[in-house]
């Protein structure tokens, strides 16, 4: 079963992140920033989970509740990764690859976001 510790321990890290953040730097584009990683980690899990189908767009449901929506995203990606790394299915480098990546995002946008 592949770990995906370091991609749910990088998610929960930055939701705590802004979950703490004054609401001023939330609207300074912190909260932006959230929404768009959550958006990102959303559409990679519905590709996953449903490849061939169109992923749907999570809803921008303002600043106070982007840190939800994040963890929500994060922790889907985790699980489909997981799945797709289950033993009838075999491990594909591409999905460590996946997760890597991801959690290289989410590093980015802690970055990017100024928290």
């Amino acid at each position: 079963m592949l770990d995906t510790t370091p991609l749910t321990t990088a998610v929960d890290r930055f939701a705590d992140r802004l979950r703490a953040a004054p609401q001023s730097r939330l609207q300074r584009g912190a909260a932006a920033e959230g929404l768009a990683l959550a958006r990102e980690l959303s559409v990679r899990a519905q590709r996953l989970e449903e490849p061939g189908r169109e992923a749907r767009i999570m809803p921008d449901a303002g600043v106070f509740v982007v840190a939800d929506q994040l963890a929500v995203a994060g922790h889907d990606l985790a699980q489909a990764l997981r799945a797709a790394c289950a033993p009838e299915r075999g491990t594909a480098p591409s999905v460590a690859a996946g997760l890597d990546e991801a959690v290289g995002l989410v590093e980015a946008a802690v970055g990017r976001a100024g928290l």
